[in-house]
């Protein structure tokens, strides 16, 4: 019999669909994937000699539940020198992901019955990680034309005595969009007036585009900083994914707690990605440029196709690397499909395009398309969806 908790979630959309799409093409199927957020270029050179230095000089050994001195050193360098942040290495832990960063936090401050608010659309393993953690999550709609950012006026009703925390992701996964400074201050502003922590995943932040610069939550006020628990990582930034190294800065009781939950679950992020990702934080950055501007020149020709199809309108992206185009006008249209999930199966069968239907991030109507491939791939992408669309009836 498998735990009541376990029960509580499903497996991640995103990753379900990439499952099918790889059974698709290991039968031989020509399938072009747009779903799983992944950049398609490599670890650049000087992270993988450092790796590969470490493993010379035998630094292949446990290090420290929640990250070597060196790397602790280097992410607070990174947040006063991007950021305007100051933190103290115990006001620092180092994770196997920002994935990992998350769930740990997860863990040092939920209690049952405790609420965490969750804007929609949401990154599909916010909700499972709080239901992980026996506390409900609080979903709140917000509007395409407001940029999908929460306004203040619907956090303020959406808490209540139980509200424990709320999750900020900004640039968006899977909007691509991200949060005015002005909405921002006032968010942090109501999270210091009602006590409840603000969870802010910045993990896309190096992926900004059109002169939009990123502002982290925890930089508006010391007020709001001591309230923030801020998490970021080196797996977009860094095309570092498979390394595993992401981090979380914030209060000393909950960093305590998190390294003291890390050593019995994990122990430490691998030793060797550890000194890779010194190397990333303060090795040369123009690598990030060039992929930033080879993103831009993607999501400028994903954006203006999607707008040219029948029944689809995106907003273009603000950042990260994902359209999410709104669908809702070809679902009323068609009869073939009802909704963005059915949608999704349809040009997987149809059009052997796999993305991912927006229920999943709780956004029906809409689809997420990761143009984290090279452009021939979305060039023959779109070419077939807008065939498969027009096949429909």
């Amino acid at each position: 019999m498998i735990s009541e908790r376990a029960g509580r979630v499903k497996p991640s959309p995103t990753l379900a669909m990439d499952s099918r799409a790889k059974e698709m093409k290991a039968q031989g199927i020509d399938v072009l994937s747009f779903g799983v957020g992944e950049p398609d270029f490599d670890t650049p050179e000087n992270i993988k000699e450092a790796a590969i230095r470490a493993l010379k000089d035998g630094k292949t050994k446990y290090t420290p539940a929640g990250g070597i001195p060196e790397l602790k050193e280097a992410i607070i360098e990174k947040l006063q020198r991007d950021n305007g942040l100051t933190y103290k290495p115990e006001e620092i832990i180092v994770s196997c992901g920002a994935k990992h960063s998350l769930y740990n936090i997860a863990q040092a401050i939920l209690s049952p019955g405790d609420e965490v608010i969750i804007p929609s659309p949401y990154w599909v393993s916010y909700p499972a990680q709080v239901l992980l953690n026996d506390a409900t999550p609080v979903f709140v709609e917000t509007k395409e034309e407001e940029n999908f950012m929460i306004q203040p006026d619907q956090l303020e009703a959406a808490i209540t005595d139980k509200t424990k925390a709320i999750i900020l992701n900004y640039p968006s996964n899977p909007t691509g969009l991200t949060y005015d400074e002005s909405v921002l201050r006032e968010i942090g502003e109501i999270a210091v007036k009602h006590n409840i922590y603000i969870v802010s995943d910045e993990i896309y932040e190096k992926l900004l585009y059109d002169g939009h610069k990123h502002i982290s939550i925890a930089s508006l006020s010391e007020e709001i900083k001591a309230r923030t628990i801020l998490v970021n990582g080196l797996s977009k930034s860094h095309a570092m994914t498979g390394w595993r190294i992401g981090y979380a800065a914030g209060p000393v009781d909950v960093i305590k707690a998190m390294t003291k939950i890390q050593s019995h679950s994990t122990s430490n992020p691998t030793s060797i990605a550890q000194w890779a990702a010194v190397e990333a934080l303060r090795g040369p950055q123009d690598f990030i440029d060039k992929m930033l501007a080879e993103f831009d020149k993607r999501r400028r020709f994903l954006v203006e196709s999607l707008n040219a199809m029948e029944g689809v309108s995106c907003t273009m992206p603000a950042g990260a690397f994902y359209a999410f185009p709104n669908v809702s006008g070809l679902l009323e249209k068609a009869q073939q499909v009802k909704d963005s999930y059915s949608l999704a199966m349809y040009l997987l069968e149809k059009a052997l395009v796999a993305l991912v239907p927006g229920s999943a991030f709780g956004a029906e109507g809409y689809l997420r398309i990761s143009y984290a491939t090279s452009m021939e791939n979305i060039r023959k992408g779109l070419e077939r969806i807008n065939k498969a669309i027009e096949a429909l009836d």
